[in-house]
């Protein structure tokens, strides 16, 4: 599936969180439960699932050019060098993170929250993987549920084991050449080239120091950042590329990170933005590891 559908099925996800945290703390680990909001809670149930029957609906209508036939599967785990992969990850644990915030909201323990968030962070994926699989343009990815659910285990299995999320998936991206060559595939705009030029996205996972040497003199916010990326993939296999003229390889970074939700502020306001741009790696010097050695990218994002 393409990364524009996951992120725009992320941001559904996403706009109902915002609204209702908007007053007060999103980290889930932070609330102060008195009782269940079980009127809050209903309310949530209600609105997941519109979303789902929304988004199912809208994107039969628009995403699938073809009418649906009888149910394949298809195994793309050779595709784009798994970084689509990775994508899927990154989705199902944010979905899974910002959810879980949000339940934390009605008044329920921080299990049962936990629990509702990752089961949000993969479920609200599956039903797209479904109607692929009567797609005759894509068919059901087994690599993709396995993807979406390791991103809601990885959520729910560090809430359990150490209170708290020390690895965090993020995200960046920026503009390559690539899509002159195949405008169809890798988008004819700049508005469609960040979300569907592999090429230009990097996957992250940052984590303190501090958090695994709780006696270190390392700031809890200053993350070390390890990113996947790809290079010279104009076609989803890597022999089409090489037809084409190509040479594709995969990336590796070492950066340096902020985990904002560690920024002490007395803000909610603050807090908020802070939960919400933890999504995202920021822009920093990296040391860029592939078949070319090791290169050294001053600014990278």
């Amino acid at each position: 599936m393409s990364l524009l559908r996951k992120v725009l099925l992320f941001i559904l996800g996403s706009l109902w969180v915002i609204p209702v945290s908007a007053s007060s703390q999103t980290d889930p680990d932070s609330i102060e439960v008195v009782r269940p909001n079980y009127r809050l809670l209903h309310g949530m149930f209600a609105v997941q699932s519109v979303l789902y029957v929304g988004s199912l609906y809208g994107l039969s209508k628009t995403w699938y050019n073809n009418p649906f036939t009888n149910f394949t599967v298809a195994d793309d785990t050779h595709e784009w060098k798994q970084i689509d992969k990775v994508g899927h990850l990154y989705t199902s644990y944010q979905i899974s993170r910002h959810t879980a915030a949000l339940y934390r909201k009605t008044g329920v323990s921080r299990k049962q929250a936990i629990l509702y968030g990752a089961i949000s962070g993969f479920f609200f994926q599956t039903p797209i993987e479904i109607l692929d699989g009567f797609s005759p343009d894509y068919g059901f990815s087994p690599g993709d549920m396995v993807a979406n659910l390791t991103g809601s285990v990885l959520f729910v299995g560090q809430s359990f084991l150490w209170d708290e999320q020390r690895i965090q998936p993020k995200f960046s991206t920026h503009f390559t050449n690539y899509a002159r060559v195949r405008p169809e595939l890798l988008g004819n705009s700049k508005s469609e080239q960040w979300l569907k030029d592999y090429n230009g996205q990097t996957y992250w996972f940052s984590f303190s120091p501090r958090s695994f040497l709780p006696g270190s003199k390392w700031p809890k916010w200053l993350c070390l950042s390890v990113g996947y990326g790809i290079e010279n993939m104009v076609a989803a296999e890597t022999s089409k590329s090489v037809e084409i003229g190509y040479e594709p390889y995969r990336q590796y970074y070492l950066s340096l990170d902020i985990d904002f939700t560690k920024i002490k502020t007395r803000s909610k306001f603050v807090k908020n933005i802070a939960f919400m741009v933890n999504t995202l790696k920021i822009p920093a010097p990296a040391f860029e590891f592939s078949k070319n050695g090791v290169n050294f990218r001053p600014f990278y994002f």
